[in-house]
């Protein structure tokens, strides 16, 4: 009888609630500068208040055309997002030489724990080589951006469930001029951000062990 994975160091799971984003950047920030050798790795779970996000890809950027939703500048690549109550926030604060990571396999793998998710909800999805993210058919339902800091990585996955998507008429989205968004509410998925949140978080940890299992990276 095949055993089943386990991942091999110890992953701490957080559910902060709804958070500030600007407090939790800097959480982020610290946790990483602070992590040792041994550090276990964490993932957070949240919602954020409204605010704008942008990232360090700013070039032609156009800012937000309304003014009651503060605009952040964060460490995260990418370009401009929107994030609100609502919008599923996974955080994932990992060593990726001890998981067996690289950038790439990262994005991959956080892009089709999403889609996994939604199959499993009846909605197909997909990922697009040159603009990171899920999407269905042409339109954006979950968004992702990064920061790795001594082979250490943090920020992480956004997914819309069930949230206001109005605010995002305000900006290009992740820098595209026009780019639809959705979210699974308007797909006809009616289960609440926090169940949607523990299958998330399966499916990560999951993948987290079958990349492990499958030994080390390889360019």
């Amino acid at each position: 009888m095949q055993q089943p994975l386990t991942i091999r160091h110890p992953v701490l799971v957080r559910h902060l609630g709804i958070t500030d984003f600007k407090a939790t950047c800097l959480a982020m920030q610290n946790f990483t500068a602070e992590r040792l050798i041994d550090t276990p790795d964490e993932l957070w779970l949240t919602e954020h208040y409204p605010v704008y996000s942008l990232g360090l890809n700013r070039k032609n950027v156009r800012l937000p055309i309304r003014d009651d939703i503060a605009l952040v500048h964060t460490d995260r690549g990418g370009k401009i997002t929107y994030h609100g109550l609502g919008q599923l926030i996974i955080y994932v604060l990992l060593d990726l030489k001890r998981n067996h990571l690289n950038i790439r396999k990262l994005v991959s793998m956080l892009e089709n724990t999403a889609i996994q998710l939604l199959a499993e909800y009846g909605i197909s999805a997909s990922a697009k080589p040159d603009a990171p993210g899920v999407y269905v058919q042409e339109a954006k339902i979950a968004a992702l951006g990064l920061r790795i800091k001594n082979n250490c990585c943090y920020h992480g996955l956004s997914l819309n469930v069930n949230m206001d998507l109005t605010p995002f008429e305000a900006i290009d989205p992740c820098g595209y001029a026009g780019l639809k968004v959705t979210q699974m509410k308007d797909l006809g998925i009616h289960a609440n951000i926090q169940t949607i949140g523990e299958k998330l978080l399966e499916k990560l940890l999951k993948n987290l062990s079958l990349n492990l299992a499958n030994g080390p990276m390889h360019d």
